[in-house]
């Protein structure tokens, strides 16, 4: 898994077809952001700046409550207090949701999949004694959390740690995605570090996205409506020499660069993602076949 904000490589192509002569283009609102860190955009269909102005701004408060739930860098944020105290009482029902999410990706994964990394990321990313790497290692375990409706304990406090960026930003990106449906609209592009789109685009076509592979080159293009697609990187950034950013807890060789993964929920995209770059090429289709309607678009 990874404990830093993932580089997307993910072209997205939202241009209109040529319209008819006299014909006026349908208006489009655009708003670009900062999420969990992460450049983030949106891109509002049939409506004019002005229209979208309300919208936007309750996206942006909708944002700020999420990160403080899920960022690890707003010290009084959720996760950080769990990070920092060991424990956390009254958890939001979204991070519930979210560490049910995980525990599944980590069965189906077989433990692959693993918040508890964020001390051995750390150790690595610091230059850490070979020591303090087996310590961090030790920590390493996600069945070990204990994690109620009224509370969450970490099983080391102090010692354990939690990182949620191999799924946050998917999470985030559906809960934008269902703002944006109850307020009424249907033709929406929404990227908050993942990708949904929802609905078509103003020329009635289906939004197109491309896939890049490690060079950032365009290896696949497809089509989503309703459908969230997310990418993950593991030759993105480098702890050491060799070590990618995207960690297997068990230490075991994997020969995955990029994956990128479809499916109706951006979190189960962008936690799919994450999980198959700690995977060997072998296992990704068995494992995206654990969750119905997920889809393995790319694995390089």
């Amino acid at each position: 898994m990874t404990a830093l904000s993932r580089r997307r490589f993910l072209a997205i192509s939202a241009a209109c077809a040529a319209l008819p002569a006299g014909a006026s283009p349908a208006p489009v609102a655009n708003w670009r952001g900062i999420a969990l860190g992460a450049p983030a955009s949106l891109r509002l269909e049939g409506l004019t700046d002005a229209q979208a102005a309300p919208i936007i701004s309750a996206v942006e408060a909708e944002l700020n409550r999420l990160e403080n739930i899920f960022s690890l860098y707003r010290p009084q944020s959720e996760l950080s207090r769990l990070n920092r105290d060991g424990h956390l009482s009254n958890p939001a029902p979204e991070l519930l949701n979210v560490f049910s999410l995980c525990s599944a990706l980590n069965e189906a994964s077989e433990g692959a999949f693993d918040p508890t990394i964020q001390p051995l990321w750390s150790a690595l990313a610091t230059g850490a004694t070979q020591a303090q790497i087996r310590a961090a290692q030790e920590t390493i375990g996600w069945s070990r959390v204990s994690v109620q409706t009224d509370a969450i304990h970490l099983p080391q406090p102090g010692g354990s740690a939690l990182t949620l960026n191999g799924i946050a930003q998917g999470a985030i990106t559906d809960h934008i995605s269902a703002l944006l449906t109850a307020q009424g609209l249907q033709n929406v592009l929404v990227n908050m570090g993942e990708i949904t789109a929802l609905g078509q685009r103003g020329d009635g076509e289906a939004w197109q996205v491309g896939l890049a592979g490690p060079n950032r080159e365009i290896r696949k293009s497809i089509e989503l409506r309703d459908r969230a697609v997310a990418t993950s990187d593991a030759s993105s950034l480098m702890l050491t020499g060799t070590q990618g950013h995207i960690l297997n807890p068990k230490g075991t060789a994997r020969h995955v660069q990029v994956v990128s993964v479809s499916a109706s929920s951006a979190a189960i995209a962008d936690g799919l993602s994450t999980a198959l770059c700690a995977l060997p090429k072998t296992r990704a289709e068995s494992v995206t076949r654990s969750f119905p309607g997920a889809r393995l678009e790319m694995c390089i």
